[in-house]
């Protein structure tokens, strides 16, 4: 019977169940620990710089540039807890001192178990989407929230099978 230590083929995680923590810089108090229903814009992405030397037609040369990263898209039903608009507005009043930190934690199916964690710096609202309304429609009013953060760092977490 063949060892389940010597595995090498592992399951995916699921995309499903994730928890978002946003937290004021210098503040105790979480901005939200919102269940939102979709999150996308977790991305780095390496400039490459291409290189031709003269006289030399068969080969170019690949040097990394910057690192750039993305912009992270929140969307969730709108409740009667404001603070998302509330900090896009004391931003907007002083930008200088209401950065937030992010955590993105990515959940084990069974809801509870994280699997990895990834931390957003210094993030800023740039958007701030109201739900669209429309009266023939009877859907969940939908509000659409933008960050642009300044790192994005994946902390593996261990355990688990």
């Amino acid at each position: 019977m063949p060892n389940p230590s010597y595995e090498t083929v592992q399951a995916p995680f699921t995309a499903f169940n994730f928890r978002v923590e946003l937290s004021v810089e210098n503040s105790q108090v979480h901005l939200c620990e919102a269940s939102f229903a979709e999150c996308d814009g977790l991305e780095m992405t390496l400039d490459v710089k291409t290189i031709r030397e003269g006289g030399n037609n068969g080969q170019q040369i690949r040097l990394f540039g910057p690192v750039s990263y993305g912009q992270l898209t929140l969307k969730r039903g709108m409740t009667p807890n404001y603070d998302l608009w509330l900090w896009f507005e004391a931003v907007v009043a002083a930008p200088k001192t209401k950065r937030a930190q992010g955590e993105v934690t990515l959940l084990a199916a069974d809801g509870s178990t994280p699997r990895a964690r990834f931390f957003l710096d210094r993030c800023l609202p740039v958007k701030l989407k109201a739900p669209a309304l429309n009266a023939k429609d009877g859907v969940v009013a939908i509000e659409e929230l933008q960050l642009a953060y300044q790192s994005l760092t994946l902390v593996p977490l261990r355990g688990g099978p």
